[in-house]
């Protein structure tokens, strides 16, 4: 039975309640190298930029005044430069 057939993934009025995986230690960690360059591997390619912000379920990087907004849940790797 998938997820969204699952009756205890509503709330009682019928709407569906939101459900996010949070890995804290990779929360932690992005943390500790905000404003740095960093380059992360998603699974659908690599992003070099500057980490502007980390929240618990994405990051953001700014890539040549571009911000580029990663879901956590994407990020294979990150290597700080």
């Amino acid at each position: 039975m998938s997820n969204y057939q699952n009756q205890h993934h509503y709330e009682r009025n019928g709407t569906p309640e939101l459900v996010t995986l949070v890995d804290p230690y990779v929360y932690q960690t992005l943390q500790t190298v905000m404003r740095r360059t960093v380059v992360v591997q998603t699974s659908e390619g690599s992003i070099r930029g500057v980490l502007v912000d980390v929240k618990p379920d994405h990051v953001v990087v700014d890539v040549s005044g571009s911000p580029f907004f990663i879901r956590t849940q994407c990020i294979v790797w990150v290597k700080p430069e």
